[in-house]
């Protein structure tokens, strides 16, 4: 198996990418040192002693390529949000304070958004539900 997000995308629902993420993540213990060597007398004692985990070449790249997966799949429900927001009442600027931008860059994404993911119908229904380009 090739470890690529496409690849890793059709296998993982959202959840399961990022619980294995999670997991992943969680079981690496950050030692940034490289193949070293440790001269111990008592060598089955000193694994016993080394309670820290590293994770080995496949687990890393599953890791990276999980994290793209995540990172893809959460990118692509910022419409859903966007569009639920806007139904319950949100206005542009507590959409765009959810998305830590401003409300024309909000209202700017919304509109990409639109064009490149709904048909035609669906796309002039959600322009009417933004409503005008917030003046700030």
């Amino acid at each position: 198996m090739s470890i690529t997000p496409e690849a890793l995308e059709a296998e993982f629902s959202l959840t399961t990418a990022a619980t294995r993420l999670d997991f992943l993540s969680r079981r690496d213990n950050g030692d940034t040192a490289l193949n070293t060597v440790h001269d111990d007398e008592d060598s089955w004692a000193a694994t016993l002693r080394d309670t820290g985990t590293q994770l080995d070449v496949h687990e890393s790249l599953e890791l990276l390529a999980l994290g793209e997966v995540v990172s893809r799949k959460a990118h692509d429900s910022r419409l859903v949000g966007m569009r639920a927001a806007l139904r319950g009442g949100a206005d542009w600027e507590q959409i765009a304070a959810a998305l830590g931008t401003t409300p024309r860059r909000a209202w700017d994404t919304f509109t990409e958004l639109v064009g490149g993911q709904l048909d035609a119908d669906a796309a002039a229904s959600a322009r009417e539900l933004a409503g005008s380009r917030p003046g700030r």
